[in-house]
């Protein structure tokens, strides 16, 4: 496409187009009744994996539809390039996604879709329009945030909504990582719930997919069409791109092969197997997740954004051996977490990666201790086994995976985190280590974006983590505070485009900055 004068994102959010989506598109309803004439979109647009020339772009319809797509580099989509039309069936829930490809790099991308009922093909929805930009060729500066855990512990959608995802796109950055529990298929919401001042929180926005644990494909497609209901998400979905990972809550909480749901009275499916296998389905149909032919239902994967920025999503919950004490003293296919195969293709594309700055995005932490199970502290669900000993169970595969790392020469390895309901800055010191064999870096944990606020987590010093900055509840708040009590976090991340230094903030939901540090790139000799 050819290169024209850039409209502001924040232009854009403002302008008519974009605060006419929620109106124009129905999104105030889960749902248009059958009785319209007009098709409809139901939950807005999304993008994601964005990179120099390409990104995916998602939406769904309210009945079966013929989705046209047309792209621009103007709102005005003056010069629109039309694409083939897709079709969106039941199959899929009347979602479509695709792949926008031959893009400009350093480009602000418009696309605009319309639908034609598939049973009266005259009869033509109101456009939906929706914008990203793409990676840029040259070092120009980067920014992007990042937070994880959206409607969780029955906080769901209020009168103010999920306030955190406006404060992001009020920072217009070039894309969001949300770091996984993108839902909480476990987790049922009510109506009121009483909070301990005596006042209720209110969800104002509840569907019937809500009000239980989610166990058929339809129920855990609803959890993704309620997050869709939010007025702020929905704002900010339309603006810039998110690229998404998951973690257990998309499935249920902590689960992994040794999950045992047979007193679990709430399941009336008792095999995780099978869940997670809905879940996965539900998870890539309401995504703009890139889709990988050598194994479809991938989830970890590179994103570059420009010489300065390469993502590299884990996907640390599909290939982990059963949850257990983590003890092992060898690496075996019960100790690891990542798997071979994710962990041979990091090593891989991190010692061919050429950008300044490695993110790697993890959905859980790496010396944080989580436990299997919390009331009695046992068992490990994230990396920690919480010995502060040498290196055993997931933390072998941990270990070897930071000994290439030093060993390969790879520099500038960031870590960005959520999960654990609360934001920190941890310093991987190898001198304050019981495993020593690697180089110092930087993990940095933030969320919930909207749910339940919980912490702080012990640490596990295997890995010589320096607790440098924490905002958790205090003991006289208590856990669990509802968003309303503004412990709402995310991650703002600044690279610049001459000096290639990296500012991460960590912010509330009312834009507050937290913390703030300036990282120096390690130049190569």
């Amino acid at each position: 496409m050819n290169r024209v004068a850039r409209i502001s994102r924040r232009t854009f959010l403002a302008s008519s187009t974009a605060a006419g989506l929620v109106g124009a598109s129905g999104l105030a309803l889960p749902y248009y009744s059958r009785a319209n004439t007009r098709p409809a979109f139901t939950h807005g647009v999304q993008s994601g994996d964005v990179d120099a020339s390409s990104g995916m772009v998602w939406t769904r319809a309210d009945r079966p539809s013929r989705v046209m797509f047309e792209v621009s580099t103007t709102e005005s989509f003056a010069n629109a390039e039309r694409l083939a039309p897709l079709d969106a069936l039941p199959d899929s829930d009347l979602t479509v996604k695709r792949l926008l490809t031959d893009l400009t790099s350093d480009q602000d991308i418009f696309y605009r879709m319309t639908l034609a009922d598939l049973s009266d093909v005259n009869a033509v929805s109101e456009p939906i329009v929706g914008r990203f930009r793409t990676a840029p060729a040259s070092k120009r500066s980067v920014r992007f945030a990042w937070s994880g855990d959206t409607a969780g512990q029955g906080w769901g959608i209020d009168d103010v909504g999920m306030k955190t995802y406006a404060t992001i796109a009020a920072h217009t950055p070039d894309f969001f990582l949300h770091s996984g529990d993108t839902i909480y298929a476990d987790g049922p919401m009510t109506d009121e719930v009483d909070l301990k001042d005596g006042t209720k929180w209110k969800n104002a926005v509840l569907i019937d997919e809500k009000r239980k644990v989610a166990e058929t494909l339809e129920e855990y497609r609803g959890q993704w069409k309620y997050n869709l209901m939010d007025k702020n998400l929905l704002a900010m979905n339309a603006l810039l791109p998110t690229f998404f990972q998951w973690d257990d809550h998309e499935v249920l909480n902590n689960w992994s092969s040794s999950k045992d749901l047979t007193g679990d009275d709430r399941y009336t499916e008792k095999s995780v197997a099978l869940l997670a296998a809905r879940a996965g389905r539900a998870f890539h149909e309401m995504a703009p997740i890139r889709y990988t032919p050598a194994e479809p239902g991938r989830i970890y994967r590179k994103i570059a954004y420009g010489p300065l920025v390469d993502v590299f999503f884990l996907d640390m919950r599909s290939y982990r051996g059963p949850n257990g004490p983590d003890m092992e003293e060898t690496m075996t296919p019960q100790s690891r977490m990542l798997g071979e195969a994710q962990t041979r293709w990091l090593k891989r594309e991190l010692a061919n990666s050429k950008a300044t700055w490695k993110i790697i995005s993890a959905d859980m932490p790496i010396g944080l201790i989580v436990w299997n199970d919390g009331a009695n502290k046992k068992g490990a669900e994230a990396v920690a086994n919480g010995d502060n000993g040498a290196a055993k169970g997931r933390e072998l595969e941990f270990a070897d995976l930071l000994r290439f790392i030093k060993n390969a020469g790879i520099t500038n390895t960031v870590w960005l985190t959520a999960d654990v309901h609360y934001t920190a800055a941890h310093y991987y010191n190898p001198d304050k280590a019981q495993f020593q064999d690697f180089n110092p870096f930087w993990e940095f944990v933030s969320g919930p974006i909207h749910s339940g606020t919980f912490g702080p987590n012990d640490l596990d010093m295997t890995f010589g983590p320096e607790l440098k900055f924490i905002k958790a509840p205090t003991a006289e708040q208590g856990q669990n505070l509802p968003p309303s009590a503004g412990l709402q976090f995310f991650g703002l991340v600044d690279v610049d485009g001459q000096t290639e230094q990296m500012t991460v903030r960590l912010m509330d939901r009312d834009d507050k900055e937290l913390y703030k540090i300036t990282l120096d790139p390690v130049r190569s000799a």
